[in-house]
């Protein structure tokens, strides 16, 4: 029996937040060709912006124009590589650029197959029957911790090391993606995420916003108004990807 085809909408907002003086993440998304992807950029200066723009322009421009010779997500690992590679040499041709990288995540769908890759500890959840599940797994000290039973969430939230990621594109010559193999049903919802919306929202708050029935873009604006109203201390990106029949 043949399978109903799934379609998909896409919605992003990326903001300042409240103490911040510049934005460094970046999003790019291709609902046409289903690619997906989210940047939180670090680095001093204007070091971070660029880190996360390259990222975002590395990724998006091999995986919309693809031959389809390669499934996609070998594909997708091959933009991973490269995006690195063009970080880390940008890096060290510049002095004031030195040791700038940025985290990444991203969706890929082709129809009921979607797969997600992540590199530091922006995030990939997917919501499914109001439910909330966290697909990709943060690369830092404090995971890290908390997966050899040495802290527990509570500590996680409460420590100094926090924000130290352990994996990041640009800052090694050589970086590898984690990447998660999905099935897609009409209704789910996907969100990608820089740290500034969870460091300041629960997922169980998440999980709440995501429940309204609002567009796609109001539920992005509403996330990132939560976290701004929670203290704002990051810049805050969300990207909503919904499947439908």
């Amino acid at each position: 029996m043949a399978t109903a085809a799934v379609h998909y909408a896409a919605a992003a907002v990326t903001d300042r937040g409240r103490k911040r003086p510049s934005n460094e993440d970046a999003f790019g998304f291709s609902i046409e060709h289903g690619v997906y992807v989210v940047c939180d950029g670090m680095g001093g200066a204007a070091a971070g912006e660029i880190a996360s723009s390259l990222a975002v322009a590395e990724m998006m421009q091999p995986l919309t124009h693809r031959d389809g010779s390669n499934p996609l997500p070998a594909d997708a690992e091959q933009a991973v590589a490269a995006a690195n590679q063009a970080i880390f040499s940008r890096a060290q041709r510049s002095q004031k650029l030195s040791g700038m990288g940025t985290t990444l995540v991203a969706l890929l769908v082709e129809d009921r197959n979607a797969w997600m890759l992540n590199v530091g500890d922006s995030r990939g959840y997917r919501l499914r029957n109001s439910r909330l599940e966290q697909i990709t797994i943060d690369h830092s000290l404090v995971e890290e911790q908390i997966r050899l039973g040495q802290m527990n969430r509570l500590e996680a939230l409460r420590s100094p090391l926090k924000n130290v990621i352990t994996r990041a594109l640009g800052t090694q010559n050589l970086v590898a993606p984690d990447v998660f193999e999905l099935e897609a049903e009409p209704g789910d919802l996907f969100l990608l995420c820089s740290d500034g919306l969870t460091r300041e929202l629960s997922d169980s708050l998440i999980e709440s916003i995501l429940q309204l029935d609002v567009p796609l873009d109001d539920l992005c604006s509403r996330l990132v108004s939560a976290a701004n109203e929670a203290g704002g201390h990051d810049n805050i990106t969300c990207l909503l990807v919904r499947a439908g029949a």
